[in-house]
Order: structure tokens, then sequence, then C-alpha cells
């Protein structure tokens, strides 16, 4: 038995995973430990965390990794996603976190991002699933893979994360007006229309969404599954009919829509925006949710488990 760890840095939270590879080939969570960050509001005008944000990632490394003595631990594959890798001052933060911590955190590049999401939900869903078109939503960035094989065929990272365009176009997550809401829409179909390979649904194949932005935007639309063994999708009439209740929502009471976490009520129509136009473009009618991601596609690779062998959901056609 083999056990792997990797410590996932975001805007949202530190959050340790450890796993191990049963006999067989199963991958089995050992231990996760989450410790809240709240990264933007410690964004300067151009990006660069702030003092006050470069401690609260130390305290949190620290935090994370400090768990129970009597549990030995793995050495952690430590990264930080794009809050951090696209902030102008990247080194000096890691450089600060690895004296503090002895915790040098790595940057992935938005492709390989996206290339371990496909990893990951290509295991989650079995490889017997056919062609998969994989949507992540993140806060700076949106990953976009599909293919046939265990090994995406295409890969998209995108500048159209929830946070960016809160930032750009959604000042504290609302829309002054239906011509804002508009110009936001345009924007992005603008932006995916730009891009001529961008893949779309296949006919016989899977969409999964990978990413806490669907998976809430999936509960706040009431998307509920018919059997306990069957995965949670949303479809795009019920994503469309979400947007009323952001709308009418005050600023102030958005973390108080059903399926909405305190920690990112701010983004939230900022993602329902993204996952409408990305779910448009990519021609998918539905989506279904998946809760495996880039974390889990370092874990299944570190422990070497072979394809297929995760015992997830089967899913539907």
């Amino acid at each position: 038995m083999r056990q792997a760890g990797v410590l996932d840095v975001g805007c949202h939270s530190a959050l340790l995973a450890v796993a191990r590879r049963r006999k067989g080939g199963t991958l089995e969570p050992v231990l996760t430990r989450k410790v809240r960050l709240r990264l933007h509001m410690f964004l300067d005008a151009k990006g660069r965390l702030t003092g006050p944000g470069i401690k609260s990632v130390q305290r949190a490394v620290a935090e994370a990794v400090t768990t129970d003595p009597r549990l030995r631990l793995p050495e952690a594959y430590a990264f930080a996603t794009s809050v951090i890798r696209d902030a102008p001052n990247r080194d000096e933060v890691i450089d600060r976190v690895a004296r503090a911590t002895g915790v040098r955190l790595q940057v992935l590049p938005g492709e390989e991002e996206a290339r371990l999401a496909y990893v990951a939900a290509r295991h989650w869903a079995g490889t017997a699933t056919g062609p998969l078109l994989v949507l992540d939503i993140g806060g700076g960035t949106v990953e976009i893979a599909s293919g046939s094989a265990d090994e995406p065929r295409v890969l998209h990272s995108l500048p159209l994360g929830a946070r960016r365009i809160t930032r750009d176009w959604l000042p504290g997550g609302t829309a002054a007006s239906e011509k804002r809401l508009a110009g936001v829409r345009r924007h992005l179909r603008s932006s995916l229309k730009a891009l001529p390979a961008l893949p779309r649904a296949d006919p016989g194949g899977h969409v999964l969404a990978c990413s806490k932005t669907f998976a809430q935007l999936a509960r706040l639309a009431g998307a509920r599954s018919t059997h306990v063994r069957t995965p949670r999708r949303l479809t795009l009439s019920e994503l469309r009919a979400t947007f009323p209740l952001f709308l009418a929502a005050d600023p102030a009471r958005l973390r108080d829509l059903p399926g909405i976490s305190r920690h990112r009520a701010e983004q939230s129509l900022a993602g329902a925006l993204i996952a409408e136009a990305l779910m448009e473009h990519c021609r998918a009618e539905s989506v279904t949710i998946c809760h495996w991601s880039t974390r889990e596609g370092l874990l299944l690779e570190r422990l070497g488990v072979a394809p297929g062998a995760a015992q997830r959901p089967r899913l539907a056609h």
C-alpha cells in the first residue's frame, strides 16, 4: 500500500489531501485538512498579493500541514492556483511562504491544470465512458479539456475565471443593470468564439463539470438525482432559471441563496454567467457534476493508479 499527499493552495483555502493506493489500484482517502483563506480580499489593483495576504498564506500552509502527530504523513506536493500563480509578486510570495513554513509552493501552467482535471475526470467516470469533455471554472481561469483516451487531445486555459470576471465586470458580485449583464455575456461569448479550436460536446460522449462553481450552481438550481448512485446533473435550462435569483437578491444576501457558500457568494453570479457561456459554446445541454479535479489528478498520478481503477458511479448516457 502506498500513500501520497497534495497541498492545494487556492483563493479560498489551503487544502491538504492524503490518499493511498490499495491492492487492486483503488484510490482511498486517508486525510483531508482544509484551512480557509480569503485571498481575493488581499489583492491590490495590479493583482499583487499584499503583505497581510502573504501572512495569511503562511499561516494557512503551516496549519494545513500540522495534523495528528500519530498519522505519518507523506511528503506532500504543494501547489498554488491562479490567484498566486498570476500575481506579479508570485516569486516573493513563494519565497516568503517557503522561509516561514519550509513548504515551497509549485505553480502549474493553466494547460497542466486542465490536463490533470481531465485525468481525474476520466478516472472518476471510468475509461469505458468514451469521448469526454471536461469544464472547470476557477477563480482566475477556466480550464477546458477533451479527448477519448487516458490523456486529453485538446487543452485550453482561458483568463475567464469567476474572480476575474467579478473584479472586471461585476463589482460586489451583482449586475448594476440588464445592460451590464448583457455586456458580460457578450464579453464571454466573444472570448470563447475567438478560439475556433474550442471543443464541442460529442453526441456520444459525456460532459463533466469539475469545479465548486458548477456544484453550487447545481444545488441552487435544485437539480436532484433520481437515485443515490446517479451523479448530479445540471441542465442549461436549469442554470438559466437561477439568474432571477441572483438579480433579485440584495448584494449582502447573496450568501443566503440555497447551495451558495458564504466565501464564494460574491463570485456566484459571474460563475453562473461563465457556466452558461461555456455550455452554450460547447453545445452542452447538460453537464454531470464531478467532484474530482486537478488535485485528484495529481494524487492519481503520484500514486500510479491504473486507468479506470477508481471506483466511481457509472455514468448514464
